[in-house]
């Protein structure tokens, strides 16, 4: 770990020290993160084995749910192998510009899982409100047009944050205290203003987080209001049960999401590994139980799921016999 005091040098290399506090224990952390990335990978990756090959899973909803899938799957990747190598090895080491890359893809990635939900909620809207007109609404034509406009909104915030942060010059301290590159504690290393950074960064939740919870908050209180209003009986609870997977799955990430963020804006009333372990699970745990929760409340995918492992079983019994 290197200091300066003066202004002259700035960092290229930078060092991980989070939970260093458990100093030779360090190692244990290992198990729970690599135990946690073998479940999200193994679970989303069922997830989308089962809705891929599965022609009667290839509902729009069904789709959306994959793609969820396929983000919960890759966004680990970007964090947790460097992570539990560092706790068993302390390569601790990473340059500024792998550090900006995989800042980069955590903000990239991560922000499709707002993305995708508020999709879902569009989804759900149009087919309990405004059934007749459901595939006016959501065609291919559509869907692509709003892909598209997730790429570049949350593609150029993230290239945003990442050039702000990459300009600044680091001339106190090459130690992050962190895990990963998260863009606050890494900005927190800057020697000059980055008041233009927390502006940025506030306008990038802003305008990816906030605003696409805010267009789901009003899909769900509409689609609940008609619910109450029109139907009635199996149709009634039909709605209901699907809504709530949905809501359950966005109130998971959307908690650990703003408790992530907050806990940077208020750094000296939280122990820095609790902060630090709060913004992992962000990127973590929601990649973990959004696919069972999608794989046991989704009847559709809950049945394909268990005839696949049915068929597993059969075929082991077949080649015993």
């Amino acid at each position: 770990m290197q200091d300066y005091s003066g202004g002259n040098i700035s960092h290229t290399e930078f060092l991980f020290v989070g939970f260093y506090e458990l100093k030779q224990h360090r190692w244990l952390l290992f198990f729970p993160f690599f135990l946690m990335f073998m479940l999200s990978s193994i679970a989303n990756s069922i997830l989308i084995f089962v809705i891929k090959t599965q022609r009667s899973l290839h509902s729009p909803m069904c789709v959306l749910i994959g793609a969820m899938a396929c983000v919960d799957l890759s966004l680990p990747v970007f964090i947790v192998p460097k992570m539990i190598f560092s706790f068993l090895f302390n390569w601790d080491g990473i340059s500024l510009l792998g550090c900006l890359v995989q800042m980069f893809f955590i903000h990239f990635v991560g922000s499709f899982q707002s993305s995708i939900l508020l999709w879902m909620s569009l989804d759900r809207y149009a087919a309990i409100c405004i059934p007749l007109r459901y595939n006016d609404y959501l065609n291919i034509s559509s869907s692509l047009k709003f892909v598209l406009a997730a790429i570049v909104r949350n593609g150029t915030f993230a290239v945003i944050v990442d050039v702000l942060a990459g300009d600044l010059s680091f001339c106190s301290s090459n130690a992050i205290n962190h895990c990963f590159c998260e863009h606050m504690a890494l900005v927190g290393l800057a020697c000059g203003n980055t008041i233009v950074n927390n502006v940025v960064g506030l306008l990038a939740v802003f305008c990816v987080t906030t605003l696409d919870c805010l267009f789901m908050v009003i899909s769900y209180v509409k689609i609940f209001i008609s619910v109450f209003k029109t139907t009635s009986g199996k149709s009634f609870h039909k709605a209901i049960h699907t809504c709530t997977t949905h809501i359950i799955v966005m109130c998971v990430t959307y908690f650990c999401a703003m408790t992530a963020f907050v806990s940077y804006r208020i750094p000296n009333s939280i122990p820095p590994d609790i902060r630090i372990i709060i913004s992992t699970m962000y990127l973590l745990f929601p990649s973990c139980f959004n696919p069972i929760i999608y794989g046991i409340r989704t009847k559709e995918i809950r049945e394909q799921i268990l005839k696949l492992v049915g068929r597993t079983k059969f075929a082991q019994l077949s080649v015993k016999a």
